[in-house]
């Protein structure tokens, strides 16, 4: 009896054992296939891109590489409503199945093949899911067989989570949209974790019959008409409330249309900024960008005006950018005037391509200025004729206006006085300030020269508008951010704080071109500067105002010209009329950057020359001054002088027995004399009597303008005495001078009057010390190296 029980239980335990091996064998063989490397469902097929601004508003979705537009959402991330409504009506026993339900493919069969009634797959999710990653034909019997095959394959490599969430990312919504979030997306505007119930049980029904049928009433009023889809979602409300506790309202709810957004409606915003954003993250399948849509609106609403108006000018293309100093986020950007008309070629994004900036660079040659302690925001410089290495520039009106200062020839964007700043530029000049800068695709410094202060460059939108926001952040370079997770980087210095503040307050005291009460009563400063382009091909205006810059340029991609597209004329009233716009949406209370940096001091200067005044300067102001920076001297320009009462004349030594007063006279340097001579500028020459020995000194020594100092000069030929083979000589000299005197190496070589020319032929090639001394006996001198070619 014993041995017989042993034995029984030998045989029962040899009987379980194999269970359990064979057990343990297909749960090994699960393990190792989860365990075994395949590629995540959601990488299987492409994405669409999805592109927001700033606050979540949908700017653009594009379709995936196969022409379809599919989102890809986390199962966390839906609606639990929706998963619970595919699941009670595709696949109520989807969790306790291993890819097929034999009840439901039995059913199938019959219905289909032996009563020969409407067409049921009996197909479950897993099984759906496999005929969408493996493009299935399931309506025959091979079909299906192939279809439960790659259902269990399914199964044993990826968790039921991770196939439902396939599934609903993948599955068909109508035309070319698939996915649920693509769906709730396109259709209601909102994400699949914010569906509703009644917009839950819709799409939950659209897989099975993804044929829809959509009709509009009116623009933004539109809706499903497929009678036995809407059947079918009121039948899936009957289940679902017998298997879920509903609120009150559902039921009402359930009897109102539902509004529907078709594929057609989806939006189009800002195109050139998403187009430039996709361009640039290819990869990036949701992308949150800095763009503000409404601002954007407003932008793009000012520009169509500005065009519609300004038609009879043939004035057709313009584009715009406003980025926040803040943070250099891309608030708004238009392109073009219309990015559907090919007339103008709208579809080119104008911020984004290079043009001639004309003057609207001026600003920084200033601040170099500033920063390397030969100018303040006061000190005067000409507007007169000059020449630079031969290079004669010439003012947009074709005048000169004399001595100015450096504030108001900015302003009034005067090209000799800037190309003369350019000049005097060193460590950095101006070409390696740009270079700096970022500003791609310059040419040879040799190339530009000194034009480069006038635009010889070209530079895009975007590149001016981070060299604009330096003015407000410290001087401090910083690139464009276009979406809201890159870095606010802190910046490389190129301007500092306090020259980029004087530039700042100088463009802030430039009059609107309208000068209406509104600039008056602007509540917050701006500061802008025009460009004009040689040829009338760009126009331009850059500025800031409360902590934006806003860059507009007015033109035509075709490079044609228009002697009505200036800076002054259609850029500038453009960059207002946006501004105005603007105004009740733009804070008052971030004016950091308009405040002094506390290095920077005021002092008191003559306004006649800018330097600090001496005891006879009629009239004094205040500029801004580096300490231990900006140029520091004593005017000389006001000067007395003793005058004979009876004859007018001055005064000759000895003076017992004469009537004797003393007046003030301003002595300027000879050329800007004969400037305000030839303009009939009244003024009051400084008397003189040849008879009389120098009572009263000349203020400055001659000054040398050409050849300039340490350069190289190549003659061709040394025997041919003639002009095109020597050297010319020109100084200017103080008021009260009227002869100059010309040596090289201390042997005299001629005399002239000032600001007249004189040539002169080296025997020999070597260095020369040349020098010029005026009929007072002050002068100056400067060095060169004369060469020949033979």
């Amino acid at each position: 009896m014993i041995r017989l029980l042993i034995h029984s239980a030998t045989h029962y335990i040899k009987k379980w054992q194999n269970w359990i091996c064979a057990g343990s064998l297909i749960i090994l063989v699960i393990i190792g296939c989860r365990l075994y490397p395949h590629p995540p469902l959601q990488d299987i097929l492409p994405v669409s891109q999805i592109v927001y601004d700033q606050q979540g508003k949908l700017l653009r979705l594009t379709l995936a590489r196969d022409d379809r537009y599919r989102l890809w959402v986390p199962l966390a991330q839906i609606s639990p409503s929706l998963i619970n409504a595919v699941l009670l009506h595709e696949d109520q026993w989807f969790y306790h199945h291993f890819g097929t339900n034999p009840y439901g493919i039995a059913r199938g069969a019959v219905v289909t093949y032996l009563l020969h009634g409407h067409r049921q797959g009996g197909s479950t999710i897993t099984m759906q899911l496999a005929r969408l990653l493996y493009h299935l034909n399931t309506k025959t019997p091979w079909g299906k067989a192939k279809q439960i095959y790659y259902a269990t394959q399914l199964e044993l490599f990826y968790s039921k989570d991770a196939i439902l969430e396939a599934y609903l990312n993948l599955a068909p919504y109508g035309g070319n949209v698939e996915g649920i979030q693509t769906a709730s997306l396109i259709y209601f505007n909102k994400n699949a974790s914010e569906l509703t119930i009644p917009e839950a049980l819709l799409l939950a029904i659209i897989p099975q019959e993804p044929n829809l049928k959509i009709k509009c009433k009116q623009k933004d009023n539109c809706f499903i008409t497929n009678q036995h889809l809407l059947d079918t979602r009121s039948r899936l409300y009957e289940a679902w409330k017998e298997t879920y506790s509903i609120d009150q309202n559902l039921s009402a709810l359930m009897q109102l249309p539902l509004p529907i957004r078709p594929t057609t409606k989806l939006p189009f915003e800002a195109p050139h900024f998403v187009e430039q954003i996709l361009h640039t993250y290819p990869t990036q399948h949701r992308i949150n960008s800095t763009l503000d849509l409404n601002l954007q609106h407003v932008l793009e609403q000012q520009i169509s005006n500005f065009i519609n108006a300004n038609h009879q000018f043939v004035i057709r293309n313009s584009a715009a950018l406003l980025v926040d100093t803040n943070d250099m986020s891309v608030k708004a950007l238009v392109g073009s005037a219309n990015y559907f008309n090919p007339a103008i070629s709208g579809q080119i994004n104008g911020t984004n391509i290079r043009r001639s900036p004309g003057s609207s660079l001026k600003p920084f040659i200033y601040g170099l200025g500033f920063d390397q302690g030969f100018l303040h925001p006061q000190t005067i410089l000409y507007d007169i004729p000059m020449s630079f290495s031969g290079y004669m520039p010439e003012n947009f009106d074709g005048h000169f206006k004399g001595p100015l200062t450096a504030t108001i020839a900015l302003n009034l964007s005067r090209n000799i006085p800037a190309v003369w700043v350019n000049a005097q530029l060193k460590n950095p000049d101006f070409y390696h300030f740009l270079s700096s800068a970022n500003i791609s695709h310059l040419k040879s410094q040799q190339y530009y020269g000194l034009s480069l202060a006038l635009g010889g460059e070209e530079i895009s939108m975007q590149q001016e508008a981070t060299l604009y926001a330096l003015l407000s952040h410290r001087g401090k370079l910083r690139p464009l951010r276009f979406l809201s997770i890159d870095p606010i980087q802190e910046g490389k210095p190129l301007l500092s704080d306090a020259a980029r503040f004087m530039v700042l307050d100088i463009l802030s005291q430039n009059k609107r071109p309208d000068e209406t009460t509104s600039a008056i009563m602007s509540p917050f400063p701006i500061a802008w500067k025009t460009g004009t382009s040689s040829g009338f091909r760009d126009a331009w205006t850059a500025g800031l105002f409360s902590h934006y810059v806003l860059i507009v340029w007015v033109g035509n991609f075709d490079n044609s010209s228009n002697s009505n597209a200036t800076g002054i004329k259609t850029a500038a009233p453009l960059f207002f009329n946006i501004i105005d716009a603007l105004r009740p949406v733009t804070t008052t209370h971030d004016l950091a950057a308009w405040n002094p940096p506390k290095d920077l001091k005021k002092v008191q200067i003559c306004l006649a020359s800018g330097d600090l005044p001496n005891r006879w300067c009629p009239q004094t102001g205040y500029t801004w001054f580096i300490p231990s920076v900006s140029p520091i001297k004593v005017s000389t320009l006001h000067q007395p002088v003793k005058i004979d009462t009876l004859t007018g004349k001055v005064a000759c030594p000895p003076y017992e027995g004469k009537q004797i007063h003393t007046e003030i006279y301003e002595f300027w340097p000879s050329e800007i004399q004969l400037l305000f001579n030839k303009a009939g500028l009244s003024y009051r020459h400084p008397p003189s009597d040849p008879t009389c020995k120098k009572e009263f000194k000349n203020t400055r020594p001659p000054h040398i303008k050409s050849p300039h100092a340490y350069q190289t000069y190549i003659l061709r030929s040394k025997s041919e005495e003639n002009t095109q083979n020597s050297i010319l000589l020109t100084a200017n000299a103080d008021g009260n001078a009227s002869r100059l005197y010309w040596f090289a190496n201390n042997v005299f070589i001629g005399q002239t009057t000032p600001n007249m020319p004189i040539f002169w032929q080296p025997e020999l090639v070597g260095k020369y010390h040349l020098s010029v001394t005026d009929d007072q006996g002050q002068s100056e001198s400067i060095n060169i190296t004369v060469d020949s070619i033979q």
